[in-house]
């Protein structure tokens, strides 16, 4: 008999799949890992690999995630993109790319929170403000991208 699988969490991402986004009869298979050492996922009813990164700002970086921690570490403490690169023997546009990466990224949830839920700017400041607070539950890289929509919602 065989073993059965088990719980994935994960969601079929292909916006052509007719289980896209939904968690009932999904058929999904883990298939190893990609050269950034993210998990690869299999959806047998489209035929379409994905990783679990899609739609964060980890997505299609070459760098592996514990590397990108460290970055933003040096970031939140505002080191330059130059000393950043030398200390971690990346290239000065790859820490660009990367800075960029996230403040689309919280920029893109602050307006999906502003406009699409019709909340208030002030609104959406008590919430990651609540959030912030509650930061014990919450990665480096979730308190990182907070601390970004954060900053942006009040040059807005």
């Amino acid at each position: 008999m065989a073993r059965p699988r088990g719980k994935i969490l994960v969601v079929c991402q292909n916006k052509n799949c007719s289980y896209y986004l939904k968690e009932t009869g999904k058929n999904i298979i883990k298939r190893g890992f990609n050269r950034a050492k993210h998990r690869q996922y299999f959806c047998f009813n489209c035929n379409q690999y994905f990783v679990e990164t899609k739609g964060t700002p980890l997505y299609q970086k070459k760098l592996s995630e514990r590397k990108i921690k460290e970055i933003c570490k040096e970031l939140v403490e505002k080191k330059g993109v130059r000393a950043i690169s030398r200390t971690h023997n990346v290239n000065k546009n790859t820490v660009c790319s990367l800075l960029s990466s996230l403040a689309n990224h919280a920029i893109s949830m602050t307006n999906y929170l502003v406009h699409d839920l019709k909340l208030e700017t002030y609104e959406v400041d008590e919430i990651l403000t609540y959030v912030k607070k509650n930061k014990k539950n919450l990665s480096q890289k979730q308190i990182y991208s907070l601390n970004q929509a954060r900053q942006q919602l009040q040059h807005a």
